[in-house]
């Protein structure tokens, strides 16, 4: 344990690994606390995309960032980085029209985005039982392995000075004269002229208990993993109503859209002023759920001492189990849409929990009335493939420079709390 760092980071996560990294790089003093073992939830359940592709325009500028800093870090550890290439499926002119929407708005940024028409799509791609009429495209997007990735990243970090410290919880804060001054941990106290909270789907409570009321729920998304095949796409593919890419060891990764449930929690019922509209908006693809887990989380004190065992120690890890109807869902639509699918079988399937904000783009900013602590959360199942540039722009906000990508979009203050 560190008596004393520059920086302190709360989630050893892709971003707070990925924050380490810049700012160990950048000579300051950092450590990470992680309650659990590093990536053991979303950030190493999540589908592996680094994709430019169909993101909100604010969040593009990172993603191609992010995708010059994977190249970098594949280049000094294997994180399973490869330009793959992604396909957008299309089966109408409305989803053309609406694909050719996002790469008139996305032009400015420089995105390497194309359609492709139908003869081109069936070229590209695997003999296929629908009728796609096209696609939009990216050559340069790509994938990595999440569960290489933020360990990899994690190993550099090591090396540039950085600690990294797994199993222990932090429980809450210190402040003198008006500003964050350390970190409580399970395993004492530790110093510090800065906090960053990167804690995921727990970030909302660890605020909460500081007296911040970050908009943040949980959305369980499902995914599951073939065994290996030598005739499927080797590009990564969003089929609407399916998702695949090719995996290292030689499978595919498989969910879809629908596959994402949120539990009903009491939560949801304090925030729905925030999400009632985002609910309303996606009810396709996110489904609501009653169930036992509004009861755990009724048990869990959303005020609590840092001197006795936290909420973060009784419950280290989200290991939620994933929707069967979901991923048979989707492994059927696959396989409908590349019988070449036929010849593999399923071979695991898993859940995680998204950290998730109203308008589904993350907060990346200082803390109002929290002077020295900053927060980088609610990724909203997009930070895995931007959280390499995500991190560098943390640091950099972190250090009292100017982040080289806006992050006025993502600020603090937008939900109003």
């Amino acid at each position: 344990m560190p008596a004393a760092v520059d920086v302190a980071i709360v989630g050893g996560g892709i971003i707070g690994i990925s924050t380490a990294y810049a700012l160990a790089r950048a000579g300051l003093r950092v450590a990470v606390f992680e309650k659990g073992a590093l990536a053991c939830e979303q950030s190493s359940r999540n589908w592996g995309w680094v994709r430019t592709l169909g993101r909100d325009l604010p969040e593009v500028p990172l993603a191609q960032r992010a995708n010059q800093l994977w190249e970098e870090i594949q280049d000094r550890v294997d994180v399973g980085f490869r330009r793959s290439g992604m396909f957008y499926l299309q089966e109408n002119d409305a989803d053309a029209a609406g694909h050719q929407a996002w790469i008139d708005g996305a032009r400015a940024h420089g995105v390497d985005a194309r359609l492709l028409d139908n003869r081109l799509v069936r070229k590209m791609l695997p003999p296929t039982g629908r009728a796609w009429t096209g696609a939009m495209y990216s050559p340069t997007d790509g994938v990595a392995e999440p569960q290489l990735a933020t360990r990899g990243i994690a190993s550099l970090a090591r090396a540039a000075g950085a600690q990294v410290l797994e199993g222990c919880a932090v429980r809450g804060v210190e402040r003198s004269a008006g500003r964050v001054s350390a970190l409580l941990t399970e395993r004492g106290r530790v110093a510090a002229q800065a906090v960053l909270v990167a804690a995921g789907a727990w970030s909302r409570l660890f605020c909460g208990n500081l007296g911040a009321n970050f908009p943040q729920l949980k959305v369980r998304g499902s995914v599951l993993r073939t065994t290996p095949l030598d005739t499927g796409p080797l590009a990564a593919i969003n089929g609407k109503d399916f998702t695949c890419r090719k995996r290292a060891d030689g499978g595919y990764s498989v969910s879809q859209f629908g596959a994402s449930m949120a539990d009903m929690v009491p939560d949801t019922f304090r925030l729905m002023p925030h999400f009632f509209n985002a609910w309303r908006a996606n009810s396709s693809f996110v489904r609501l759920r009653f169930g036992k887990r509004f009861f755990e989380e009724l048990k869990i004190p959303r005020h609590f001492p840092a001197d006795r065992v936290s909420p973060f120690e009784r419950h280290r890890v989200l290991d939620p189990s994933p929707s069967r109807r979901g991923v048979e869902q989707a492994w059927r639509r696959l396989v409908q849409a590349f019988p070449a699918f036929r010849e593999a079988r399923i071979a695991q399937s898993w859940a995680g929990y998204i950290d998730v904000t109203p308008d589904a783009m993350p907060v990346m900013d200082a803390v109002p009335g929290l002077p020295g602590l900053f927060l980088a959360s609610g990724f909203s199942g997009h930070g895995f493939g931007i959280g390499p540039a995500a991190g560098e722009a943390m640091a950099q906000l972190i250090q009292g420079q100017t982040p080289t990508i806006d992050l006025h979009p993502f600020r603090y203050g937008r939900y109003g709390t």
